[in-house]
């Protein structure tokens, strides 16, 4: 027996469900075969941020194999800081330029000119004229409360494709790599959201279309994204700009020594009583640590393979922090400022010490 059931056809107790699918296609929920809350979210955060994110190309000037002067052309990203043209982006990006053009989100291009650039933490403010009618200022976020697991999108021209979004979390905190100079960055941000080159300079956003970072490096022995990208905290960047807008350059402390690690088989073959500290092994003359009485190495001796300065004084502690790296005592002298006083525990001889450093200025150049 097939009877009509509100347009369903039933035999029995049971119910053809090919008409009972083509009803519950008809009524369902349009959100269930539409976009998710996460994705609308993406679309959102790009559609408000894309205009705030620039392209920029840099032209230097390099010899080429017959030692000719040729321009190279590279080109990166930046983002928007405020409505007067400022914008920020990575200082490798514009480094040796002769000429920067900014394209906009609209194909607009202007030229650019360096305000100021910071090679230590990778960072650089540029500007251009353009009316501010033109300009999408993105806003400043924190990066301090950052979390693991956090989503975050990158937006920038890999390979001069503009306006170019890729999706991720935040991998890890607190990453330290060199930067080209050498340098350590420190505090960096590790994104999965795929970074490649020409990304460089773009913004890192959080769920809020915030800038918390700016997008610097990738790990790759390929060169492509492998799902490891760094990018330094926009905190580090908020702290900055207005030295680089107002002076050109980031004043960084400076102690002024030249530091050794100290491991176990030196501190033995020097008959010292303590493993653990950086041997100085060259204090600068008339720089900080000279002035405050630190000593530097006074003979050279022959420890392996290596010939090194010895006899000068070893750090123990920064500010009763224990050091057992040179990288720990620049970790601690970076988080202060020039004209600030900081306490070195020294070993001179068999005996400990506390010296006061005035740190000064570091010349530009080291």
């Amino acid at each position: 027996m097939v009877r009509e059931i509100g347009g369903w056809r039933e035999r029995g107790k049971g119910v053809f469900w090919g008409a009972a699918l083509v009803l519950y296609i008809c009524v369902a929920p349009s959100g269930l075969w539409g976009l998710t809350e996460d994705e609308k979210n993406t679309i959102s955060v790009y559609k408000r941020a894309a205009p705030g994110v620039v392209n920029i190309t840099s032209t230097v000037l390099e010899r080429d194999f017959f030692f000719g002067i040729v321009p190279r052309e590279g080109a990166g990203s930046g983002a928007i800081i405020d409505s007067r043209g400022y914008i920020l982006t990575n200082n490798h990006v514009i480094k040796e330029a002769r000429r920067i053009e900014v394209t906009l989100s609209d194909g607009s291009k202007w030229p650019g000119k360096l305000v100021g650039g910071d090679p230590e933490n990778d960072l650089a403010v540029i500007k251009i004229e353009a009316p501010s009618g033109r300009l999408t200022p993105l806003p400043l976020g924190s990066s301090k409360d950052l979390q693991v697991g956090q989503k975050v999108m990158a937006i920038g021209n890999p390979f001069g494709l503009g306006e170019t979004l890729t999706v991720g979390i935040i991998s890890s905190l607190g990453r330290s790599i060199r930067s080209e100079t050498g340098s350590l960055m420190e505090d960096l941000i590790q994104t999965d959201a795929a970074i490649n080159p020409g990304n460089s300079g773009g913004p890192l956003l959080d769920s809020e279309g915030r800038i918390i970072g700016i997008n610097t490096a990738i790990f790759s022995p390929s060169g492509g994204n492998i799902g490891i990208g760094f990018a330094i905290p926009v905190d580090t960047a908020k702290r900055i700009i207005p030295e680089l807008i107002e002076k050109g350059y980031v004043a960084h402390p400076w102690l002024g020594v030249s530091l050794f690690p100290l491991t176990s088989g030196l501190a033995k073959a020097m008959d010292l009583p303590t493993s653990q500290g950086v041997l100085v092994v060259e204090v600068i003359r008339d720089g900080p640590a000279d002035r405050a009485g630190v000593r530097g190495g006074t003979k050279m001796v022959q420890i392996g393979n290596a010939l090194l300065p010895v006899g000068g004084d070893v750090i123990l502690a920064v500010e009763g922090e224990p050091v057992k790296s040179s990288e720990d005592v620049i970790r601690e002298i970076r988080k202060r400022r020039p004209g600030e006083q900081v306490r070195l525990k020294i070993l001179r001889g068999k005996r400990t010490e506390e010296i006061v450093v005035t740190l000064g200025e570091r010349p530009r150049g080291r």
